[in-house]
């Protein structure tokens, strides 16, 4: 896998067990896990449901959403080390979470979603999206701005002090520094005629 498309894998590794975080969590509280807890204890010959065996169910699923949240932390985290644009990251994140949160309530809680919750995950997805295309917009606009300021500084040259001769960045050598330094000689010279001429009216 090369490195320009690592990211993904980590953003949508990390919406997957985002959702099978919430799901964990869910199963913490549900009735659900009494009934799985109920089929354990006479698994085990139980004749009534055990209490400690579901306590042990539900402190197994707690476990495990203490889990998959810090896994999801760790690979969300290394998306946004490898990729070039964290708005990139959380678009693929969220929209995996989204996906994947819908198909596990169906499998295994067996919740019917409506259209209007399929309708809300769309318009946020969509909103990610553009906000990133802008975000990303708006950062290429910064960059060229910068190196197109960096090119003409480079071309112009600069001075330190305002008598200081400008820095050959022409590429001239030696003979285009003496160029450089006559051209200041002949345009401090008037000056300093007219200086002179000045004084002695003066007088």
């Amino acid at each position: 896998m090369s490195s320009s498309t690592q990211w993904l894998f980590y953003a949508i590794a990390s919406g997957g067990c985002a959702a099978l975080n919430g799901v964990f969590a869910k199963l913490t509280t549900t009735q659900l896990t009494t009934t799985w807890a109920t089929g354990i204890s006479h698994l085990f010959g139980f004749s009534v449901p055990s209490r400690f065996i579901e306590l042990l169910v539900r402190g197994f699923f707690f476990l495990m959403n203490l889990l998959f949240n810090a896994v999801m932390w760790g690979l969300f985290t290394r998306a946004l080390t490898l990729a070039s644009s964290t708005v990139r990251v959380s678009i693929i994140n969220t929209s995996a979470n989204f996906m994947l949160t819908a198909v596990l309530g169906a499998v295994i809680f067996r919740e019917s979603l409506p259209g209007l919750w399929w309708m809300g995950a769309s318009l946020l997805v969509a909103g990610s999206v553009i906000i990133g295309r802008r975000e990303e917009g708006k950062e290429a606009g910064v960059t060229g701005t910068a190196r197109r300021d960096s090119s003409m500084a480079s071309r112009e040259g600069f001075r330190d002090e305002p008598d200081a001769p400008l820095a050959d960045v022409s590429g001239g050598g030696e003979d285009g520094g003496e160029r450089y330094n006559d051209s200041i000689e002949l345009e401090r010279k008037p000056k300093k005629h007219s200086n002179e001429q000045a004084e002695d009216h003066k007088l």
